[in-house]
């Protein structure tokens, strides 16, 4: 017997701007304990419908009926901005209205799930990259939710811990639906999807495993293809006939008008073709000139063990055009290391006072979330640009209209890393300082950042978790921070 339904969208429409609908009369609907993820391209709309799933939003047309009684959870992208003060104990008493006594137990319950050790009173905004991913997983759970909603799960997250959300999420026996990037993560407990399109801003359920439905996806847009073919073949002849049956006057400009109809029927009958994303053009990000000798000195760098820092000595110097890649398990202290750098909080370690420095970061807090997007990129321009160009470079990078007078705080993740990137372009950095810069890109861009990083002739120092996109790059030298404590 197959099990109910949990939840159900029925002809749903949505939209933030009028007439430019997000969803168009789109219908699904989710099975109790399936494993789903949500798929389409960047802007479709996959959080526009985690927000409608959530009561977060409100469609203008259609119903989203969840199961009576049945609760939700949702894990972000990242942790929200004014959660990153807190104690690890205070955030999880946000996600309840009456804060219960146990707590702390519930607390000690869902961290183990994560697979996370971390003090209750460590401040959530001092946690890695990679402990916030998994807090957030573990704030999702705290409520032990009928339907948990995932967004892009595996970011920051180490090898390990990726297998681990793995593991997790195929002994879970409620029902989980899933945005990420990641396919192989996706492929090892997806049973379906629910592929959302851009164009026609409908949805599409699939059965399988996340691979066998974009080969059975790829398929289809090659039969729909050819299929268009045919038929316009077929047209382009029947529109030659008409225009010379038009000129013969009689029962000819009757059989004319006659394939003039038909030949309508035949444009209405091609089918809108899918078309992939757009990857952003290729760049080039411009080094700092002029600078002579060491760019960056790494004599001591902190190590977290047991929960303690430990201080360690090290010997690093770069100079143009060295790379240095920086490795070692979630919560060993990576980030740590590239906020330290940019804040020059530690005298051992020194950046040369004339280098100017292109800082990524994972939450993006080396953007200002209350600036509109062009301010942003007025503020940081380097000399010589002028603001023609300054908008042609952002709108390689999607960058443009009605975007430029938005807040930063008002952008997707995935807009966010990339007005970063567009950003680095403008500002001609010296030193390039990159926590795992392809978290929320979509990975149509990653090949492309990754040949524009490969071919920049300034200093770098990275740190990321994304193998394929690491090997894409030389590096000349590497710090594994595990190493330091063996």
């Amino acid at each position: 017997m197959a099990e109910e339904a949990i939840l159900r969208f029925d002809q749903v429409s949505f939209e933030y701007v009028h007439k430019k609908p997000i969803l168009d009369e789109a219908s699904f609907v989710v099975r109790k304990g399936a494993k789903i993820t949500l798929m389409g391209q960047n802007g479709a709309g996959k959080s526009t419908i985690f927000g409608l799933i959530k009561g977060e939003l409100q469609p203008k047309h259609g119903q989203v009926s969840v199961t009576a009684g049945a609760t939700i959870g949702a894990a972000r992208q990242m942790i929200a901005q004014e959660h990153l003060g807190l104690t690890i104990e205070d955030y999880f008493a946000t996600a309840f209205d009456v804060v219960p006594g146990n707590l702390k137990s519930r607390i000690s319950k869902v961290l183990e799930a994560v697979n996370l050790d971390i003090p209750l009173d460590r401040i959530v905004g001092q946690a890695s990259g990679g402990q916030q991913s998994r807090l957030l997983l573990a704030y999702s759970l705290i409520q032990d939710p009928d339907i948990l909603l995932l967004d892009e799960p595996t970011n920051n997250l180490d090898r390990q811990g990726i297998d681990h959300l793995v593991t997790f999420l195929i002994m879970y026996d409620k029902t989980v639906i899933v945005i990420s990037h990641d396919a192989d993560f996706l492929n090892c407990f997806t049973e379906g999807v629910i592929y959302l399109d851009i164009f026609t801003h409908q949805t599409e359920l699939y059965v399988g495993d996340y691979y066998s439905v974009v080969a059975e996806i790829q398929k289809r847009i090659e039969r729909e293809v050819m299929q268009n073919a045919q038929l316009e073949k077929k047209i382009q002849d029947r529109k030659e006939k008409v225009n010379f049956f038009a000129n013969k006057g009689g029962k000819m400009r009757k059989l004319a008008q006659k394939m003039r109809e038909e030949t309508a029927e035949l444009e209405e009958n091609k089918v809108d073709v899918r078309r992939e994303d757009k990857t952003i053009r290729r760049f080039e990000i411009p080094a700092q000139e002029n600078i002579k000798g060491d760019i960056v000195n790494l004599r001591k760098v902190m190590v977290i063990k047991n929960q303690q820092p430990v201080w360690c000595n090290i010997d690093k110097s770069l100079g143009r055009q060295s790379r240095l890649l920086v490795t070692g398990p979630n919560g060993i202290g990576k980030s740590n290391l590239l906020r330290s750098l940019v804040n020059k909080s530690t005298a051992d370690n020194t950046i040369a006072p004339q280098v100017t420095i292109g800082y990524y970061s994972q939450d993006f807090s080396a953007l200002d979330f209350q600036q509109t997007v062009i301010d942003s990129l007025r503020s940081i321009l380097a000399e010589g640009i002028n603001e023609q160009e300054m908008r042609s470079t952002a709108a390689g990078f999607f960058i443009t209209g009605d975007l430029m007078e938005r807040h930063i705080g008002q952008l997707s993740e995935g807009q966010k890393g990339l007005l970063s990137f567009a950003r680095l372009v403008l500002m001609k950095p010296g030193l390039l300082i990159l926590d795992e810069p392809t978290n929320h890109i979509n990975f149509r861009h990653i090949p492309i950042i990754a040949e524009a990083i490969n071919n920049y002739q300034g200093a770098i120092i990275m740190v990321s978790h994304m193998a394929d996109f690491v090997k894409d790059i030389e590096f000349s030298d590497q710090l594994n921070l595990g190493n330091l404590l063996a």
